[in-house]
This record gives C-alpha cells, sequence and structure tokens, in this order.
C-alpha cells in the first residue's frame, strides 16, 4: 500500500530529548520502518522547521520524510503550530491530488486537523492515533495547559470525523468514549520496542561498586515526575539516580527545568546523588539501561510511555506509576511495581523494598523482558496497524487475504 503518515510537529529524524521530542518521534519512525520492511511505499509528512532541510529525506527502504512548508522555518513550540494547519492542509491536498496514497495515518490532534482537510475531498480514508488527549492535559495540568483553546472541541470532532482511531493503551479508550468516539471505530495497538537494540544481551556503562542505581529517562517537563524521584531519593539511601534527557549536559543551565530539578536536589540533600546527564544518544541508552538496578517512570500522566518498554526489553525491573499506557505495559509484581502519582513517600518504600532484593529485581527483569519480546515487537505492532488499514482501502486494492496471512506469519 501508499500509506501517508502525518507527524505536524514530531519529525521521525529529529534529535530526541527536547521538550517537544520525545516518544511520538521514536513511535512514528519505527512504525514507517517497519512498514517499510514489509514493502509498503510510506511517506512521512512533518512540519518543515529548518530552513536547510531539504524537501525530501529518506528514512528507510520504503520510506521517505516530507518537510512540508507551513509557517516559519524555525523551530516553533508546538502549542503554537495550530494558526499554520491551513498551509500544512493545502500543501497536503496539492501533493495527494498529484499522487494519492491509499490510506493517511495522522499521529497527533493538529496533523489530523490539516490531513482530515485535505483527505476528505479526495475520499481518501483517515486512520488517527492521539498520542495525548487534551481531556487529560487539562484535567492535570489546569491553568498550566498551554493548549491552544480550540484543542478539546477540535479533538471531539477528530474522533468522530476519522474512519478508524488507533489507540494506544486500553486506558484511552475510556476517554475517547467520553469524548462521543464509536467504539466499533477503535482499536487498541500499543506503541512497540525495537527488540534488536534493546535485550539484555550487550555491554552496560560501568559504574562505581557497592551503591544502586537508579535511571530515569524523559523529556525534562514537571509532568514526568523527576521531582517527585528526586524527593524520593532522600529516603533512599545509597542509591544514584541518573536521569537522561533534555538537551546537551553541556547546555542544562540553560534549560529551566533542569535548573529547577538541580535546586531541589540540593534542598532535599541528594545533589551529590543526582546525575544529570543531559541528552543520551539513541544508540547509548540500551548501555544506560543496562547498568541500572531499577528504571524510574513516575509521569503523572502518560499517553504510553516507551522508557517502561525499553528498560523491560533489557531486562531491568521498572517502577512505574500506574497511569495511562504504563497501566497496560508495566505488570504490577511480575514485571515491575507500580505506585501512584506524585506521590514520593510511596516511590522511597518501593524502591527500597527492591533495591532490598536481589532476588525479586532479577525475576521482575526476567519476565519484564519476556512481555516486551511476546507483545511489543515493532514487527507485531506494525502488523497490526496495518490490519487497520487494509480495512479501510477498497477491495481491489486489497492484497489476497493469504497473502495477508503469510506475513503475519513471516
Amino acid at each position: 500500500m501508499r500509506i501517508a503518515m502525518v507527524s505536524e510537529h514530531a519529525s521521525p529524524l529529529a534529535v530526541l530529548g527536547g521538550v517537544d521530542a520525545g516518544g511520538q518521534n521514536v513511535h512514528v519512525a519505527a512504525l514507517a520502518t517497519a512498514l517499510g520492511r514489509r514493502g509498503d511505499e510510506v511517506v512521512v509528512h512533518t512540519r518543515r522547521d529548518d530552513e536547510t532541510l531539504p524537501r525530501r529525506v529518506a528514512l528507510a527502504p520504503g520510506v521517505d520524510v516530507d518537510h512540508v512548508r507551513a509557517g516559519p522555518p524555525a523551530a516553533l513550540p508546538k502549542d503554537e503550530l495550530l494558526p499554520h494547519m491551513d498551509a500544512f492542509a493545502f500543501d497536503l491536498r496539492e501533493q495527494w491530488s498529484a499522487r494519492r496514497p491509499d490510506v493517511v495515518h495522522t499521529h497527533f490532534w493538529m496533523s489530523a486537523v490539516a490531513a482530515l482537510t485535505a483527505a476528505r475531498p479526495l475520499g481518501i480514508p483517515v486512520v488517527h492515533t492521539f498520542h495525548a488527549l487534551g481531556t487529560v492535559k487539562r484535567r492535570q495540568q489546569g491553568a498550566n495547559d498551554t493548549s491552544p483553546a480550540e484543542r478539546l472541541g477540535l479533538e471531539r470532532w477528530i474522533a468522530g470525523a476519522v474512519d478508524r482511531i488507533v489507540a494506544t493503551c486500553t486506558d484511552e479508550v475510556f476517554e475517547l468514549l467520553r469524548m462521543g468516539a464509536d467504539r466499533r471505530a477503535v482499536t487498541v495497538i500499543p506503541c512497540g520496542v525495537d527488540l534488536d537494540r534493546f535485550s539484555p544481551l550487550g555491554p552496560a556503562e560501568s559504574r562505581q561498586a557497592g551503591g544502586m542505581r537508579l535511571v530515569a529517562a524523559c523529556r525534562l517537563v514537571e509532568r514526568k515526575g523527576i521531582g517527585n524521584a528526586i524527593s524520593a531519593l532522600a529516603e533512599v539511601r545509597g542509591a544514584e539516580l541518573h536521569v537522561a534527557g533534555g538537551p546537551d549536559v553541556s547546555e542544562l543551565a540553560g534549560s529551566a527545568e533542569a535548573r529547577r530539578l538541580q535546586a531541589l536536589a540540593e534542598e532535599m540533600g541528594v545533589d551529590d546523588r543526582v546525575v544529570f546527564r543531559g541528552r543520551v544518544a539513541r544508540e547509548a541508552m540500551p548501555v544506560l539501561l543496562r547498568s541500572a538496578d531499577a528504571v524510574v517512570c513516575v509521569p503523572w500522566y502518560e499517553p504510553f510511555g516507551i522508557v517502561p518498554l525499553e528498560a523491560m526489553a533489557c531486562g531491568v525491573p521498572v517502577v512505574a506509576t500506574a497511569v495511562g499506557g504504563q497501566i497496560d505495559s508495566v505488570v504490577h509484581g511480575v514485571t515491575g511495581v507500580h505506585v501512584p502519582p506524585r506521590d514520593p513517600a510511596a516511590l522511597a518504600t518501593a524502591l527500597r523494598d527492591l533495591l532490598a532484593d536481589g532476588v525479586r529485581r532479577e525475576a521482575l527483569g526476567r519476565e519484564g523482558c519476556k512481555r516486551a519480546r511476546r507483545l511489543y515487537d515493532f514487527d507485531r505492532i506494525a502488523g497490526a496497524t496495518r490490519d487497520v488499514y487494509a480495512n479501510l482501502v477498497p477491495a481491489a486494492r486489497r492484497p489476497p487475504r493469504f497473502a495477508r496471512e503469510l506475513e503475519r506469519r513471516l
């Protein structure tokens, strides 16, 4: 099939770690690449945020990234992009009129706003993945939510306008139903993990003997809960917390959130046990994760959460807040431990208990690896997503049933 993906702010080519560069970028890149491996032709349309970027860049065999001219060719916060979606939609419609994709898969709500405008007059089916919902963000952040005022209404419109919704976790389904989505149009397909890169086999970062190491990897934004982890560390003696994320370590002083977290570490008396690593290269992340006694993933809310999968795939137990996709991916007492969000005392208790029991950590890590390999391989995720597409493509363009079955088996 010819598949158009739209990811207006989250380019699959972006360097991870920035405020708006994280799990969606990873998911779109991996899903597109896996579909390309299956023989599909994929174009990922994303906004051009640098004037030096060429119009088209090859990402992987069968996959191109298209840099759409919409707004100034400069990095902008995603919450400022809505006024540029008309230009984005105009460009998409011109391209799709000249060469029609079989299906469009949009990622994040503004991508759907642009793509529906372009695709509907052409009769192209649209599949949507929200990745994050404005209703949840507003509930959790209140007055600190910087989303455009139109977001909630537009998301309700999207939920009813697209042909299919791919939700990334079961918790999201309930939110979608409250928004008026048709349950028959919603399919749950989780995000995945690169099992070639993330596995227990391979080097681990060297560390000092005697102490325990905790690792947290995420964007440096308050809702990711690093402040809660730092507060909890004050009650977990003998452990270091390594925080991977944000800009390069040489630029951390320019990050307001990094400065806030450093000040909190000093206030809690743990600044000598918190190591801010800054941006960690993708190829170095498995090496860091394997060095951990446990990986800490404690956001206040989380649409899905890819880091828990990466840790599990590396055979490392996860301590995760029981929110969003982490409810599905981390099985309490089997692959990791659930704790309530925004509760440093409960987190400290869970960490103390886990770090004191090496046999339990090994068992959780072993079962986490099994679960990641069984359920979250990206080829499996791509196959399930492609089945959603195939159900929307006219019968004449679908591959024969036996061929689709063979694809799944291969």
